[in-house]
């Protein structure tokens, strides 16, 4: 049985839901990363013991799928777009925007699939913007490349914050401070495309860097969609 599927605890002495404990959860791990999320720091931050929770979440992996379900209620859109290269363009910005918001979703994304009711919607939406354009695995199979790519760039940039919060050096500062090494280590003539790209590449911020290979990956995935033959 499912965390979902369980019913919560009735006639407890002190009122206490799931609604209350996720919350309690997700301020801790916005303030200091899943590593500060346990049942029993949840439960000092709710004023309750830590026994109390149990009955409502059974382990942390509970708790880790109800925080990510919650999180996925920021990113389904109120209306879904009519084109499907929307639909899916702004539940990916969503979900990159909400996952700067809790920094810490990244290290969540991917594996099984979510089988909240929020997460559920979210993959419906991505599915349903994809729906009759193919036959069924192809669909699913774009849907997952899409996914992929949305995750992994989340997660690069997920790393460059955290190194960022890490050493308190900017991109623009450990781009000075680690300039003459990388200086040093060209001038060797050993990394001839990689001088060239350093010397002649224009410069992107994530947002841009992230809308143009999701462009890309959708452009991609239009190549392989043909409509089911009758």
């Amino acid at each position: 049985m499912t965390v979902w599927d369980r019913p919560e605890p009735r006639n407890a002495p002190v009122p206490l839901d799931r609604e209350q404990i996720i919350a309690a959860a997700i301020a801790l791990a916005d303030e200091g990363g899943l590593e500060a999320v346990s049942l029993r720091k949840v439960a000092a931050r709710l004023n309750a013991g830590p026994m109390r929770l149990y009955g409502y979440i059974s382990t942390k992996d509970e708790l880790f799928d109800l925080m990510v379900d919650e999180v996925h209620a920021e990113i389904l859109p109120a209306e879904q777009p009519g084109d499907w290269r929307e639909a899916l363009r702004v539940l990916a910005h969503r979900t990159r925007q909400a996952a700067l918001r809790h920094v810490w979703l990244a290290d969540l994304l991917g594996g099984r699939p979510t089988l909240g009711p929020n997460g559920m919607a979210v993959t419906e939406a991505k599915l349903a913007a994809l729906d009759g354009l193919a036959d069924i695995d192809t669909t699913l199979r774009a849907a997952e490349t899409v996914s992929s790519y949305l995750i992994g760039a989340i997660r690069r940039e997920i790393a460059n914050l955290r190194a960022e919060r890490a050493t308190g050096l900017s991109k623009r500062e450990w781009q000075r401070a680690s300039g003459p090494h990388l200086t040093k280590m060209l001038a060797t003539g050993r990394f001839p495309t990689l001088t060239k790209v350093v010397h002649h590449s224009r410069e992107t911020n994530a947002e841009e860097s992230f809308a143009t290979g999701l462009d890309w990956v959708l452009d991609a995935v239009a190549a392989k969609l043909t409509p089911p033959s009758a």
